[in-house]
């Protein structure tokens, strides 16, 4: 795991994701780098793309009728059509919208840009996690994502994420999003 920002944040994933042996290790010469927040991958960008590896995009989505949330982790630079998606989890088209961010914070405890998965040990079972196969299939040496807060960017080896992801009772729906849909 790898931080570039150190101290982790106090309500960071990294407790927890260093509880299970992963190991940490800090990615910035500055002892005191400022907090610096972003909100899209696009700010973001600029301030990791010195780090090897796969970033992520997360969407935090709901069905049509509110039964199901659903966090979406995909590649950066991944373009996602919900219509698509949608018919490939089963959901039908049309059937998913982004979530508000009151159920981003009841479901997450994060606000808006900080969607990330390392946020599920904060679930309490509503939310399903949906992978790009990408990430966890493309190479990687590390995956990187937001500890819960969206001015600092955590990386963990695909296995080492797996490893948290099912610790927190979560199975991911892996999808491999450059398949058509059927």
């Amino acid at each position: 795991m790898s931080f570039l920002r150190w101290p982790p944040p106090r309500n960071s994933a990294a407790r927890p994701a260093t509880a299970l042996g992963a190991p940490l290790r800090e990615r910035n010469d500055d002892p005191n780098p400022p907090a610096l927040a972003v909100f899209t991958v696009e700010e973001m960008m600029p301030h990791v793309q010195h780090m090897k590896g796969g970033h992520s995009k997360n969407l935090f989505l709901k069905d049509k009728k509110k039964k199901g949330f659903w966090l979406v982790t995909v590649l950066h630079d991944r373009q996602v059509n919900l219509n698509d998606l949608a018919k490939k989890l089963g959901v039908g088209s049309g059937k998913l919208r982004f979530a508000e961010e009151t159920a981003l914070r009841e479901k997450l405890r994060v606000g808006q840009g900080c969607a990330t998965p390392l946020a599920l040990f904060c679930d309490a079972g509503d939310v399903t996690l949906v992978l790009d196969a990408a990430l966890l299939e493309g190479g990687h040496e590390k995956v990187y994502f937001h500890p819960m807060t969206n001015s600092a960017t955590m990386g963990l080896s695909p296995d080492d994420f797996l490893k948290f992801v099912r610790s927190t009772g979560h199975d991911p729906i892996i999808i491999h999003f450059d398949e058509d849909v059927k």
